[in-house]
């Protein structure tokens, strides 16, 4: 008996001092994972903030240094069909895109990044990384290779705008665009994709953050909280302005009538096509030019309906980035009609063809998939801290090797494009595998 008692007892001793090394091996686990998590944060927050404001010489860019001449294309005159063969212009190429975030950017910018290869353009890029040091204000310093009097066709990455230093990048008679998007559903993609790096979300209770949000805002929101500009009035931060004023104060509508007299062009996400068009006409491009597929598109299980409350709270809480949207949905529309609404319509139904055309002849079974079904590595898209909630593509087998390039081209996610094209992203790149172990 006391043999079989003290058997027992070994076992209980032995079993317990394996649970012991077992729970001291995974807390030591544990503290390595986040040393190591620790240290690359440290680390990226290092090289992630702002450059040292450097002192250069103000020399201008007076003229283009596209290579020329470009072939001219024919001016439509108020049909699609009819073409008029006095009026001739060629492509405007000098072009400052206004990236802003969870608008669609990225799908224009695949279109952009076609279009400057196809005519030889010389791209302003960040060094380092996809944005040029945003949330700091855009300095040309950050320009990779950047010397006083070069000459860039396009700018087109994440910035926090500033006219100032932009213009002394590209020529004087450069176009400037960019694009908004409905300030209710922007908050929504917003939260989604940012509200785990915003820390005053953390303590936000419930499995259905957002809304608890919007039911009292003023609650959680620190104004100064590290990067809480991702969730207020995010529109009006990018273009340079403070994101916490009163929606009355007049710095608000000074705000406005700055960007107005800036910018040629302000395209609508929800009119994108209608704002395609309204861009091949102020810069006389080419229909194929046009051409896309959307990318970084969320699934729509991870997409949260707003219900006419809650959208009524998103666009008080929102109210300059509303403002901001109401003008510039009128001068939209004031283009339109200047455009012609029966003429749009062609153009749309034309340009909507052609990219159902190109999707059959492009993309395996014609529609986008989950990250996980995405075979291809290199068509694998960004994804957010915590889950795999934007959607991509598989490229077709058997290609028409008269469509492959192309293909790749347009179903290519922006991270792989920008590598592609020469930017060394070696500081997104580090981000990313931080990402690809939260995400594990």
């Amino acid at each position: 008996m006391n043999n079989l008692f003290n058997e027992a007892g070994f076992h209980i001793i032995d079993r317990t001092m394996t649970l012991k090394v077992k729970h001291w091996r995974s807390m030591c686990k544990g503290l390595v994972l986040g040393t190591v998590l620790t240290s690359c944060m440290i680390l990226l927050y290092c090289v992630s903030m702002p450059q040292v404001h450097i002192s250069l010489p103000e020399v201008p860019v007076p003229y283009s240094c596209a290579h020329r001449p470009f072939h001219v294309n024919p001016k439509l005159t108020g049909n699609t069909s009819e073409l008029s063969t006095s009026q001739t212009c060629p492509p405007k190429v000098d072009i400052m895109f206004m990236k802003t975030h969870k608008t669609a950017s990225s799908t224009f910018l695949n279109i952009l990044f076609r279009f400057g290869e196809k005519h030889r353009l010389k791209f302003a890029f960040p060094n380092g990384r996809n944005d040029f040091f945003y949330p700091s204000f855009f300095e040309r310093s950050q320009v990779k290779d950047y010397r006083p009097g070069m000459c860039f066709n396009i700018v087109c990455n994440h910035m926090r705008f500033s006219a100032p230093e932009v213009s002394k990048v590209l020529p004087m008679d450069t176009s400037y665009i960019t694009i908004l998007r409905d300030p209710a559903e922007l908050f929504e993609s917003a939260f989604h994709y940012f509200g785990r790096i915003v820390p005053f979300t953390w303590k936000i209770p419930g499995d259905d953050k957002m809304t608890e949000f919007l039911l009292n805002p003023a609650h959680y929101f620190d104004p100064h909280g590290f990067n809480s500009f991702y969730l207020k009035n995010l529109l009006f931060f990018d273009f340079g302005f403070d994101n916490t004023l009163k929606v009355a104060d007049p710095q608000v509508e000074e705000g406005i009538k700055s960007i107005s007299g800036r910018f040629h062009l302000v395209m609508l996400v929800e009119y994108f096509e209608e704002s395609l068009v309204l861009l091949k006409d102020a810069l006389c491009w080419d229909m194929d030019d046009l051409v896309f597929f959307k990318l970084n598109a969320r699934k729509g299980s991870t997409v949260s309906k707003l219900t006419p409350a809650l959208r009524a709270k998103a666009l008080e809480w929102n109210a300059i980035d509303w403002k901001l949207y109401q003008h510039f949905n009128k001068t939209f529309w004031a283009k339109v009609e200047s455009y012609g609404r029966q003429r749009m319509a062609l153009d749309v139904a034309e340009l909507r063809r052609r990219n159902e055309e190109m999707a059959k002849i492009c993309i395996e079974d014609g529609q986008a998939v989950e990250a996980g079904r995405i075979h291809e590595m290199a068509m694998q898209p960004w994804q957010p801290i915590g889950e795999k909630s934007i959607m991509g593509y598989n490229l077709k087998h058997n290609v028409d090797k008269a469509y492959r390039k192309l293909c790749r081209k347009m179903l290519t996610p922006e991270i792989q494009y920008l590598t592609e094209l020469g930017v060394n992203l070696w500081i997104t790149k580090l981000w990313g595998h931080v990402r690809d172990i939260i995400n594990w």
